[in-house]
């Protein structure tokens, strides 16, 4: 059996087990999704938001790109986020990085990737912003669980700067904004503490007239 054959036959088992533990699980996806989360993560295959949060399908709306950034001119990004802000109406969004990740690696060195260096910049924005604290830790593999960590911390922030998420504050606490980072060698999710749902804890040169 080939790969892709594999892959479809992973599919059939999968549809058997789902039947036989959630009978009526397809018949009620199809009718419509109300998920209460909106994931932000990286697109590394070692971290799906449904499995590693042991959630069924329909749980989590996802959005996933290299070391999960949020970047304000990216318009895919953005449309997600306005998606499931304003239509799904989720009530949490979470930026979610991993131990290990190979954008910030990538972006911790100096070597030349081609065209993704142009995505990594972002990240060596953020090593920049945090030099002096990241010049303090002398091995190299803390540092770069430092940068994890600090990578979601900014893209939390960069949410809150969004208009339409500023725009929801306005009138409700939600959506509230999480940061977390997933750990490879355990599968333990770990809560950065930087829940976020109001204008109050970022610069004001960000905050939009009502």
């Amino acid at each position: 059996m080939d790969l892709i054959q594999e892959l479809l036959q992973g599919n059939r088992d999968w549809v058997k087990r789902t039947n036989e533990t959630h009978p009526d699980f397809f018949d009620s996806i199809s009718k419509g999704q109300t998920p209460e989360f909106l994931w932000i993560g990286c697109s590394d295959s070692r971290v799906p938001a449904t499995e590693i949060t042991g959630t069924m399908p329909g749980s989590i709306f996802v959005h996933r790109n290299i070391a999960n950034l949020v970047i304000h001119t990216d318009a895919n990004m953005l449309s997600v986020v306005y998606y499931a802000v304003k239509v799904l109406r989720v009530k949490h969004i979470i930026v979610c990085g991993h131990y290990g990740c190979g954008g910030i690696l990538a972006a911790m060195s100096k070597k030349n990737f081609g065209f993704i260096d142009n995505w990594l910049t972002h990240i060596k924005d953020v090593y920049r912003i945090h030099a002096d604290e990241l010049g303090k830790i002398s091995s190299e593999e803390k540092r770069a669980g430092r940068l994890v960590e600090l990578n979601v911390i900014e893209q939390v922030y960069n949410l809150t700067k969004v208009s339409f998420i500023q725009d929801e504050w306005a009138n409700s606490e939600f959506p509230h904004i999480h940061g977390w980072v997933y750990k490879l060698t355990d599968g333990f999710i770990q809560d950065l503490g930087v829940t976020v749902n109001s204008v109050k804890n970022i610069n004001p040169v960000f905050h939009f007239e009502k």
